[in-house]
């Protein structure tokens, strides 16, 4: 019994100590948005885009600092709400500028095709 114990207790030190991973800067979790600027710099200016063609503009979002936003704020330049509901995303990405005018693009990187990605976890 005590060994069990012990063996216990060692996997729990090694899970503890293993380094994590670091996160994606962009990750949608059901309707939501969340966007994790990671780096040292305030980004100015940031436009987030949707398939290319709706988009949400935030006038900043400071370093180490998160931003999060329903997909259902994005808008088209006809005025057309994103409805995550009935839609695929296809495409996201991030531009904004650092404070040295510096060009900030973030693109996410969907695993598989966009099918698989949406049943990601529902199989």
């Amino acid at each position: 019994m005590r060994a069990i114990g012990v063996v216990l207790l060692s996997a729990l030190l090694v899970a503890a100590c293993a380094p994590t991973l670091p996160q994606e800067p962009m990750r949608l979790d059901g309707g939501l948005l969340t966007v994790d600027n990671q780096s040292t710099d305030e980004w100015l200016n940031v436009e987030i885009w949707v398939n290319n063609y709706y988009r949400a503009l935030v006038p900043s979002i400071a370093a180490h600092a998160r931003f999060q936003t329903q997909l259902d704020t994005f808008v088209s330049g006809y005025g057309q709400r994103f409805n995550f509901r009935r839609a695929q995303i296809t495409d996201l990405r991030l531009n904004a500028r650092r404070r040295n005018g510096e060009a900030v693009e973030l693109k996410k990187d969907f695993q598989g095709t966009p099918l698989d990605e949406a049943l990601r976890g529902k199989r």
